[in-house]
């Protein structure tokens, strides 16, 4: 029996499980699940060994919404010594895989961030003896899989492998962004790692550039806003309430006074709405899907407040609603959610058409 890691926020375990359970039994990947309660850590047990491979392979990442990365256990959980660490796990792995990458891991807790400095100095003698042994391949080397290490503790570590093309680019697929200064409130770091993850790097001379008209639902005090100002788009910004001086005086900021449910752009030029409103996820749901279908928009980026039970059933009606829509109006789309490492009790979602909008009239 092996099992499949995955990496969520804690205190999301269940919702993680539940979807990984879902997804794999589509594939006939059956399984049952262990929940490290409150670390952000679920274990996926496959009755079937050669299931595991399938999975991470042909089950794509980013289809995953409470998973920010995962890998394929090749040993169950390795007690180490006090002494001579390197060597165990070395011995434990063997030199039947070659990795092009390690990843020394922890918990995303507050024994796992003073766990990290351990890992941080044993990593290196740990890649010299990777490489001596061959297990590693040289720096440059893009070929293979990525070698995960999940320290549990400094005695106890899970080795395993993600693939390259299917797993995050992040440690423990958490960015580490920077909060802005000039921001004025820290959600601004929920849309720039929104951005990051699902917008690709080679595309954003021409879906995240200067000169793109955008609108932000439920903007103030303009945290959202301010990632729309600093890549150039002219923002109309919606809310009651006042927005930081410092956006408006960029004068790439025009403030709407208005409900955002109620505001209808004047010209059909927006490429970007962009809505972080505590508002219920079904209503914001219709809201994204009509700005959608009008033409309203090109693209859309917004958050869905999770209930406090229920959450993986919430996500998954709303996105269901959204879909039926589309297909209704017959367009093709985009549909892509994920739990983001900046997000709380929230799931960001991001939708586009690929197909001309109907022009529905309401």
């Amino acid at each position: 029996m092996t099992c499949i890691v995955l990496y969520c926020r804690p205190g999301f375990e269940k919702e993680c499980g539940a979807e990984i359970q879902e997804k794999a039994s589509w594939s006939e990947a059956f399984g049952y699940i262990e929940v490290l309660k409150k670390q952000g850590i679920v274990l996926y047990h496959l009755y079937n060994a050669e299931d595991g491979e399938k999975l991470i392979e042909k089950l794509p990442l980013k289809r995953l919404i409470f998973a920010r990365q995962w890998f394929l256990a090749l040993t169950p959980r390795v007690e180490l010594p006090t002494t001579n660490r390197v060597e165990a796990i070395v011995e434990a792995l063997g030199t039947d895989w070659q990795y092009v990458d390690l990843r020394m891991e922890t918990a995303d807790t507050n024994d796992g961030k003073a766990l990290s400095k351990f890992c941080r100095k044993l990593a290196v003698p740990l890649r010299q003896a990777l490489r001596k042994q061959k297990i590693m391949t040289e720096k440059g080397d893009h070929d293979g899989a990525n070698l995960h290490a999940l320290f549990l503790s400094g005695q106890e570590v899970i080795l395993g492998y993600s693939l390259g093309h299917n797993s995050s680019l992040h440690q423990m697929g958490i960015p580490r962004l920077k909060f802005p200064n000039q921001s004025p409130s820290r959600s601004t770091l929920k849309l720039d790692e929104a951005f990051l993850h699902f917008i690709p790097k080679e595309q954003w001379e021409t879906r995240l550039c200067s000169g793109l008209k955008a609108v932000d639902l439920g903007a103030a005090p303009g945290g959202w806003t301010y990632q729309l100002v600093r890549r150039g788009m002219m923002v109309s910004s919606v809310d009651n309430g006042p927005m930081a001086e410092s956006l408006m005086d960029t004068g790439q900021v025009k403030h709407y006074m208005v409900d955002g449910f109620k505001f209808v752009p004047s010209k059909m030029n927006v490429h970007w709405l962009v809505c972080d409103m505590i508002e219920n996820p079904k209503r914001v749901a219709k809201l994204m899907v009509k700005w959608l279908l009008h033409g309203y928009c090109q693209e859309a980026m917004f958050n869905l407040k999770l209930p406090p039970k229920g959450r993986y059933q919430e996500v998954v009606q709303d996105l269901q609603l959204m879909k039926d829509a589309f297909s209704e109006a017959e367009v093709k789309y985009e549909l892509y959610a994920k739990h983001l490492y900046y997000d709380r009790e929230e799931v960001t979602v991001h939708a586009r058409l690929l197909s001309p909008a109907p022009f529905i009239k309401s």
